[in-house]
């Protein structure tokens, strides 16, 4: 696919503004490196965001809703699941390191723990912290649920709602919205019923928003499944379940 040199220089230019907003942060889980990014007003004693990101580890779409949550008040904290000298090169590399993570959820929500206190660190008010996460963050955000972490609510952004049949439901006490593509072919519908099954069965305060005509990465302009309408819809959705919980 060809980009014109107009659209390049808009990426471009974005991508300059973004790395101008954000911080480079770096913290460690034992002695793995991790390389996370902090909007500009950490610091300040805010309510929080924690932003875990798609497969391939920290994107523009990622570093986009760190800039867009500092300008409704958050301090937002993109973590680093993966590690220095960890981030996969294509897509295989990609799928191979997430499933690492998701088969071993023990080390994933470890990730997010120490993600989670460097935030913290970072200035944000301890009682106001939610998650969010997009494609691997957003199963990453039903495992902060899970793990039973102490944060405000949770948010999956076409995440991955499975996890392994070994495993046992338990009550999940944090608010939960997943926003979910109708179309995701990744999703299976076995995954729904059971994500369903779970949130109900711990009498979770949790709602699930379908959005028509689209594919997995429905929400990222880069991707060819990018739906302007439905993006904008399920944006408006994360900052009204966010101005619930932490305003």
């Amino acid at each position: 696919m060809k980009i014109s040199l107009t659209v390049l220089t808009v990426l471009l230019g974005i991508q300059t503004g973004i790395a101008q907003q954000l911080k480079s942060v770096d913290y460690k889980d034992g002695n793995q490196k991790l390389n996370g990014l902090v909007t500009s007003n950490a610091g300040k004693k805010l309510s929080g965001v924690l932003i875990l990101p798609a497969w391939k580890g920290i994107d523009n779409e990622a570093k986009n809703a760190a800039i867009e949550l500092e300008k409704q008040g958050y301090i937002a904290f993109v973590a680093d699941i993966y590690g220095e000298g960890n981030i996969p090169a294509d897509n295989a590399a990609a799928a191979k390191i997430a499933g690492q993570y998701k088969q071993d959820y023990k080390a994933y929500q470890q990730r997010i723990s120490v993600a989670l206190e460097e935030l913290k660190k970072q200035g944000a008010n301890v009682d106001k912290i939610a998650v969010i996460g997009y494609c691997f963050g957003g199963t990453g955000a039903l495992e902060t649920a899970r793990a039973g972490f102490p944060v405000a609510g949770v948010i999956s952004i076409h995440g991955g709602l499975a996890k392994g049949n070994d495993r046992l439901n338990v009550p999940i006490k944090t608010k939960v919205l997943v926003e979910n593509p109708a179309d995701d072919e990744s999703v299976k519908p076995e995954d729904m019923t059971n994500l369903l099954a779970e949130l109900k069965n711990g009498k979770t305060d949790f709602q699930i928003i379908t959005y028509a005509n689209s594919k997995h990465t429905f929400t990222s302009p880069e991707s060819p499944d990018y739906n302007e309408v439905m993006a904008k819809r399920a944006w408006n959705h994360t900052l009204t379940f966010l101005k619930e919980i932490l305003k």
